[in-house]
């Protein structure tokens, strides 16, 4: 079983699963070999006080994307989700085990550091990629201290960075993480997508265009040609009158 399976699988959770039958499909699942996107990750089943490494395909599939979400608790046991965005790469994998991205002056309520500074810092992070139809669940606990307070980090994480005024560092110590199965995620792309999609097909209309205009080009002089040597514009016949 996975340190996910663990900390997401609570006696309460558990309790419905066998309530609503899927306890042995659940069992099964956790007795499952890793999936194929987490086959990079560590194999070793870590025990229970210890956090789960992210693989080169975590890693890959955190710095590919331009947004998560991100899952906090207030004090009054209430949560609260925050969507985080910038460039591709802004969220930064700086080890096996951390996270981090410089976070950015918005709307000034400060919930999320709030909750973070209020609580014991653990989060939930939900990466999803429409276009491929993937998404991966994260636990972590989560820091978020002012950006002068460790400029050597500020550096490291200053490229690729969400635009604007920078307020804080954020780092997030994972704790474990799960793929997501892809049902229900509907596709969608961003302009970049498909403007790398759609690169060759505006590449051959642009070279049907040249051709278009080329031929429309030697058509005309053809017929300049060959209105030339015929002479000029022919006149009808004219019809002599009879009284």
């Amino acid at each position: 079983m996975s340190r996910y399976d663990r900390l997401a699988r609570t006696p309460a959770v558990r309790r419905l699963q066998q309530e609503l039958g899927s306890a042995a499909a659940a069992a099964r699942l956790r007795r499952a070999p890793a999936s194929t996107a987490a086959s990079t990750a560590a194999t070793d089943d870590p025990p229970d006080d210890r956090p789960e490494p992210f693989g080169a395909a975590e890693a890959a599939f955190v710095r590919s994307l331009d947004g998560f979400l991100f899952a906090t608790v207030n004090e009054n046991g209430w949560p609260y989700v925050q969507f985080r965005g910038g460039p591709p790469g802004f969220v930064h994998v700086l080890d096996q085990h951390t996270l981090g991205y410089l976070d950015v002056r918005g709307n000034r309520q400060y919930l999320t550091t709030g909750n973070l500074r209020g609580g014991d810092g653990r989060v939930a992070l939900f990466f999803l990629d429409h276009a491929r139809q993937a998404r991966l669940k994260v636990f972590g606990r989560a820091t978020a201290v002012p950006a002068d307070r460790d400029r050597a980090l500020a550096e490291r994480l200053a490229t690729p960075r969400t635009d604007g005024r920078v307020e804080q560092l954020v780092t997030v110590r994972v704790e474990a993480y799960a793929w997501n199965c892809p049902n229900h995620i509907t596709p969608r792309f961003t302009e970049r997508e498909l403007a790398d999609a759609l690169a060759p097909a505006r590449d051959q209309l642009a070279r049907l265009e040249r051709e278009n205009a080329r031929l429309r080009a030697e058509l005309a002089a053809a017929t300049a040609a060959n209105t030339g040597t015929t002479g000029t514009t022919a006149h009808p016949p004219r019809t002599e009158a009879k009284d």
